[in-house]
């Protein structure tokens, strides 16, 4: 990453850290939710932006890492997050892969449909079943622990520690994700997105990188679902709508496909226009239309900023300089 990119990343991370500084508790509480999205999204760029597989199921892992998280904590004391947390994050690594290994035999249309269909699934399994208290959902009744020896190092039961939290796991997926691309690995998807034929012809098995990829990618988005049902205490069906699947694919186009930085700035965008146009202070009545709003706004910007968010600044500054050449 070039030293301008590590700038603009380095003053966002420093924003984050000093964001509890400033901000009360509704800010804070925001920036959790939204920094957990960003965790979702970049799960989802790692698929669309690294690999050029189009998921309509990301909110399938993302839902199973908040379920795991809730139905395997015991209801009377803290769990331990030592345990908690990875199992949380397998169980929905674990379908991940059963689900990459149907789905990566289809191409195209035909994936994307096959992922919605396995979320639709896992979306009426705790919708209609004992398993996932139905459409009510279920509670955590205590938030797990981090301790040892009888002390307590880190309680997510308070909104700062929890914010602290979601920050180290966001830097965690950032750089983790960052390292995956300059690798041998990332250097293989990168490849299968351009050509994939011309992949299988210089010799590479496609499918065991592509497989690898999904797991991968299902694994960080059911580390958000986890987020979410410890920040929230409570889970329901609709973590894994076909919406929330459609939400985190506009984020990642909002942004920039293929940037990381353009995953983070796109839920970061995504959130913010979404408590602006719900402001009734702002919109008065008509913020009930919230969504038709915020429908327009998405259009219009990839409209006017194909390459997303982060492409943005190149684009204006070539803008500019055609028109200073014109005239």
């Amino acid at each position: 990453m070039p030293p301008p990119r590590w700038a603009a990343v380095g003053l966002g991370a420093l924003a984050l850290a000093l964001w509890p500084l400033a901000s009360g508790s509704f800010g804070i509480d925001l920036v959790t939710k939204t920094m957990i999205y960003a965790i979702a999204a970049l799960s989802l760029e790692l698929l669309v932006g690294r690999t050029g597989l189009v998921c309509f199921g990301q909110a399938a892992f993302f839902g199973l890492g908040g379920y795991a998280a809730v139905r395997l904590a015991p209801e009377a004391e803290a769990a331990s997050l030592v345990w908690l947390l990875p199992v949380s994050v397998a169980v929905a690594a674990l379908y991940a892969l059963a689900v990459g290994a149907l789905s990566l035999r289809t191409r195209g249309v035909y994936f994307i449909m096959v992922t919605l269909a396995f979320a639709q699934m896992a979306y009426f399994v705790v919708h209609d079943t004992p398993l996932g208290g139905g459409s009510d959902g279920i509670y955590l009744n205590v938030k797990p622990q981090l301790g040892f020896g009888g002390s307590t190092w880190l309680d997510l039961q308070g909104a700062l520690p929890m914010y602290w939290f979601t920050l180290a796991c966001l830097a965690f997926t950032f750089a983790l994700l960052g390292l995956v691309g300059r690798s041998r690995f990332g250097h293989a998807l990168a490849g299968i997105r351009t050509n994939e034929q011309r992949m299988r012809a210089v010799g590479f098995s496609t499918y065991p990188y592509k497989l690898a990829a999904f797991t991968l990618s299902g694994a960080l988005a059911g580390l958000a679902g986890f987020l979410f049902a410890v920040k929230d205490g409570f889970v329901n069906p609709e973590l894994l709508s076909w919406h929330l699947s459609g939400a985190l694919l506009v984020m990642v186009i909002l942004g920039g496909i293929g940037h990381l930085r353009g995953a983070v700035l796109g839920a970061f965008a995504f959130a913010l226009l979404q408590e602006l146009f719900k402001s009734e202070a702002i919109f008065g009545g008509f913020a009930k239309h919230w969504m038709l709003m915020l429908g327009l706004t998405i259009i219009v910007s990839v409209a006017l900023l194909p390459r997303g968010l982060v492409g943005g600044g190149s684009w204006l500054s070539l803008r500019l300089r055609k028109r200073v050449e014109g005239a």
